[in-house]
């Protein structure tokens, strides 16, 4: 991890000397990137009431970040620079993709926990519904209240993208290689995704992580997607082709910082560290919250997590111990090849 750090401040700097901005061209650099970034100031709790309810910090046992995927299918983006409204309207918006991403304290592995976003939970002040509900009604405030409450794990940083702002990643290091294990059709895109490799650009990732209708599993097949092409761009982030080009170390970085809304915390220098903590992310670091099957609340389809298992999955994660758990467990998803 060291080493993919400096290979990453080797790339800028060779980009701040290629542009000619001489010794303080780095420190720029950076503050122009800090300046494209877009805070929620109210992502996380910011009372100091709000704050003693909350798990409280330990130092040296690592740092958990929610990640934050949305997708209205909109033609305008809704997070970062290009957004045309606030990221948050009540009643406005839901959330597809909800990762808990932690980072060990020895900066050694990471583990990213995908939540269903049909999970039938508690949501602080509203009772019990889909989990996705809590950004609807509150925003990225109580999203994180919703995570907190459910698996005693502090969020120190939040991150939300949109799916564009996504596909603009990927199209920053030329597309990404995903292994599809069985030939499928996406009977809503009509798009036919043969067994074998394909080289996605960001539009067809998109395509790619969108797929739910004729997938083994449904949605839990398209949240080993959605992880298998978190995990194609961080192997594209690592491979030499990249970090070795400024370029292309320039694209990927303004691509992310212009299209991400984050906490008040959270600085391009922060942000940098941690894409090269998650840059080659094995497969062993991805799981699914565990669940215990589907069932119906009303007319709403919805998944029931398996609560003695979420609660020794959040211990893990609490006493950055998350690797063991893995090991011990068994329940990585495999997200080098999918459905």
């Amino acid at each position: 991890m060291r080493r993919l750090r400096r290979v990453l401040w080797i790339s800028l700097a060779a980009l701040v000397l290629l542009g000619g901005f001489g010794a303080g061209g780095l420190y720029f650099y950076q503050a122009s990137l800090d300046g494209d970034i877009v805070r929620a100031p109210a992502a996380l709790p910011t009372s100091a009431e709000e704050e003693k309810k909350r798990p409280q910090p330990k130092p040296g046992l690592g740092e958990t970040w929610l990640l934050v995927g949305t997708d209205r299918r909109a033609e305008d983006a809704t997070t970062g620079k290009a957004a045309k409204g606030e990221l948050w309207q009540p009643g406005q918006q839901r959330t597809d993709t909800i990762m808990l991403a932690h980072l060990s304290g020895d900066g050694g592995h990471a583990a990213v926990v995908s939540i269903p976003r049909d999970s039938w939970v508690s949501i602080p002040g509203r009772g019990k519904a889909k989990i996705n509900a809590a950004f609807s009604w509150g925003g990225p405030a109580l999203l994180v209240k919703t995570i907190e409450t459910l698996t005693g794990v502090r969020v120190d940083h939040y991150a939300a993208i949109d799916f564009k702002g996504f596909a603009t990643a990927v199209d920053a290091v030329d597309g990404v290689d995903v292994e599809v294990a069985d030939t499928v059709r996406d009977t809503n895109s009509s798009v036919t995704w043969t067994a074998g490799r394909h080289h996605l650009n960001g539009e067809q990732a998109l395509l790619f992580v969108r797929q739910r209708y004729n997938l083994p599993g449904g949605d839990f097949g398209r949240i080993k997607r959605q992880q298998a092409l978190l995990k194609a761009l961080s192997d594209r982030v690592l491979s030499a082709g990249t970090l070795t080009n400024p370029a292309k170390v320039d694209g990927l970085l303004r691509a992310i910082t212009k299209s991400i809304t984050v906490d008040d915390g959270v600085t391009a220098g922060l942000l940098r560290s941690r894409l090269a903590d998650l840059a080659g992310l094995d497969d062993s670091g991805f799981l699914t919250m565990p669940t215990r099957g589907t069932g119906m609340e009303g007319e709403q389809s919805v998944v029931y997590l398996d609560d003695r298992k979420t609660r020794a999955l959040s211990e893990a994660i609490r006493t950055d111990r998350a690797r063991q758990y893995i090991e011990k467990a068994g329940t990585a998803n495999a997200v080098d090849e999918v459905s």
